[in-house]
């Protein structure tokens, strides 16, 4: 809330945010408005997220003037996305409460796909923490078919309880793809479904040291220019 404002909807902030608007009546957070009389039921569209503008148009517009900025604060977004600020208080998360980054910085809450959709190309999937994580989204000679799936496979984008916001700690969250199986007739031998040179090593040993990436295997997990089991 901002003291002093009443709310002028949608048209009046088009106004002046010509383009912002007619994007926004595009988006995911367009469809959640309650329908009704803007009188009985205030606070819809824009004004849902960046408080009543009132007074900021009678201030004649200006950045940050009598108006909730959520690209500065987080809490405006927390009102409705009360899980994602809580995986923000896990132990490894993006640091959005830190003030180093903010919700805006991976989403655009006026653009159409603010939650990219699956159905996006390869090329595109993984462009939103491509803009950061440079090393481990560009291409590779060997590439992890994992990270064409998109980085979500493995990680908890918001925050996790385990290291580098992994989706699980150990060689559980290499299994849900590579599942080891018993060769018939060859009990001390194994194959890893989804390894690419079809090879018939036994894993046995080497699961029980670390992790897939931890005990000097499959290093460049990623992805690798020299090597097709993912090694630097």
């Amino acid at each position: 809330m901002i003291a002093g404002a009443k709310y002028v909807g949608m048209d009046t902030c088009g106004t002046c945010h010509e383009k912002a608007v007619k994007n926004f009546k595009l988006t995911q957070h367009a469809r959640i408005q309650i329908p009704g009389d803007e009188k009985r039921v205030p606070g819809q569209g824009c004004e849902g997220c960046h408080g009543p503008g009132s007074l900021h148009v009678d201030a004649g517009g200006g950045r940050g003037r009598f108006i909730v900025n959520p690209g500065k604060n987080p809490e405006a977004c927390f009102q409705c996305h009360i899980d994602k600020q809580a995986e923000f208080s896990l132990a490894f998360h993006h640091p959005v409460k830190e003030g180093r980054m903010t919700c805006i910085t991976c989403h655009d809450p006026h653009g159409e796909n603010i939650r990219k959709p699956k159905i996006l190309s390869v090329a595109r999937v993984n462009e939103v923490c491509a803009q950061c994580h440079h090393e481990q989204t560009r291409p590779h000679v060997f590439d992890h078919q994992a990270v064409r799936e998109g980085c979500t496979t493995c990680h908890n984008i918001h925050g996790s309880i385990n290291p580098k916001m992994l989706t699980q700690r150990d060689n559980t969250l290499c299994l849900k793809c590579h599942a080891q199986l018993a060769v018939p007739g060859q009990t001390a031998k194994t194959i890893i479904i989804g390894d690419p040179t079809n090879s018939s090593y036994d894993h046995t040993s080497r699961l029980q040291q670390a992790t897939c990436f931890s005990a000097g295997c499959h290093t460049a997990v990623h992805g690798s220019n020299i090597n097709n089991h993912f090694r630097y």
